[in-house]
């Protein structure tokens, strides 16, 4: 009871990480792909939640070897400006996850309360803050239970509407198989693809593990790697369930239906098809991931400054930048649903950078001694990496040179 009840303290970061993957990016994508495709791209959910339990394994695995985070390891291998050109891209694509994530509060509470989309997302942003001060000033286990309690909140409508509205045994199996249809479920598939393989929680893990545990003396590095696994295991199963859940939610109840391109048009179809408790869950659901991701967002951004850059900034301060950008967007009427879902294609873009270095980090015995990787976990990792870079190709060329 008492080795059990220690290790369990140790666990946490990992779930602070899996709240990025299911973030409102994750909504639209996997409920665009199951209204519009039903079933069909299942297998990618799969395929990419068995890829992120790897990547975040290995990003937690630097930050107890070298009691650093994946940037810190990455800028010492790099000149002053590649490493400036290096965090410009990586903040880039953090920009772009705390984009997503302000609208999709925003989205929720015009949802839930009728509040315009700009005071929603002023709000969303607002609540945050209030996170990051709980991160700030109670300290890192508080605020990896908060998140923890947000993030079990999340599941409820899905869970209520998959019981009401009980998916096909059939399609669930025929969407395992790998295939894809033209254009546009390359582009839902690359979409998942960001939504799930996040890259600047890559970044982010490696310092929710340095931050918790620090360097991790070498004669308890292997009990600790073991805890982290089963943390990374617990987390990514649920984050994948909910993930799963959306889309085969999504097929079984709004298949076919019109206006379920948007999330207001999603939550409407709920609303019609299974009952208003549902919909309202959903936009619950919604809301709590835009809050919480938010949060974890701007900790990665602070997380690749310091690491590549070696300079802070207030993350309230980088947290009120963040949304300015957001409000703007949402001023100029901009489609909030296919700004979400466009926002996860660039997070895909974002993912080579943060998978090829990390590949090379672990794979290195300079670097991590005794827990460099097996020969195989680097060809699992580099295969990712060149699955990744394929569909981006892909996309392009179907984008510009496409019918």
């Amino acid at each position: 009871m008492i080795k059990t009840r220690k290790i369990v303290s140790l666990l946490g970061p990992a779930f602070v990480a899996a709240v990025a993957y299911v973030d409102p990016g994750n909504f639209a994508a996997n409920f665009s792909a199951g209204s519009q495709y039903g079933y069909m791209l299942l297998w990618v959910l799969v395929v990419a939640n068995i890829m992120a339990s790897l990547v975040q394994y290995l990003s937690a695995k630097v930050g107890l070897v070298t009691g650093q985070s994946l940037p810190e390891v990455i800028a010492t291998k790099l000149s002053r400006k590649a490493r400036i050109a290096y965090w410009a891209q990586a903040e880039l694509v953090a920009i772009a996850t705390d984009l997503a994530e302000v609208i999709g509060g925003a989205i929720a509470l015009q949802l839930l309360f009728g509040l315009p989309l700009i005071i929603g997302g002023i709000i969303t942003g607002a609540i945050s803050l209030l996170l990051l001060f709980i991160y700030s000033h109670r300290g890192q286990k508080i605020f990896e239970r908060v998140i923890v309690g947000l993030l079990l909140i999340i599941p409820l409508g899905f869970i209520a509407g998959l019981v009401m509205a009980p998916p096909d045994a059939g399609g669930i199996v025929n969407g395992l198989v790998p295939r894809l249809d033209g254009k546009d479920t390359i582009l839902l598939a690359v979409a998942m693809l960001g939504a799930t393989v996040m890259p600047h929680v890559v970044y982010l893990h490696s310092a929710l593990a340095r931050d918790r545990h620090g360097k991790v003396p070498l004669k308890q590095l292997r009990h600790f790697l073991k805890v982290t696994r089963v943390d990374v295991g617990i987390a990514m199963v649920v984050a994948g369930s909910v993930n799963i859940a959306m889309l085969v939610l999504a097929a079984s109840a709004l298949r076919g239906l019109p206006e379920t391109d948007t999330l207001a048009g999603i939550f409407g179809a709920l609303g019609t098809t299974i009952g208003p408790l549902v919909a309202f869950l959903f936009a619950l659901g919604l809301l709590v991931s835009g809050l919480a991701s938010t949060a974890v967002g701007s900790h990665a951004g602070a997380v690749i400054m310091e690491g590549m850059l070696h300079r802070r900034i207030s993350p309230f301060l980088r947290r009120i930048i963040v949304i300015i950008p957001a409000v703007i967007l949402l001023a100029l009427n901009v489609e909030p649903t296919q700004a979400l879902v466009f926002s996860q294609v660039a997070l895909s873009f974002g993912i080579p950078f943060a998978l090829i270095p990390l590949a090379m980090v672990t794979a290195s015995k300079k670097i991590m001694g005794m827990a460099v990787n097996k020969k195989y976990t680097t060809i699992a990792i580099s295969v990712i990496a060149a699955i990744v870079i394929v569909l981006n190709f892909a996309l392009i060329v179907l984008t510009f040179f496409g019918e």
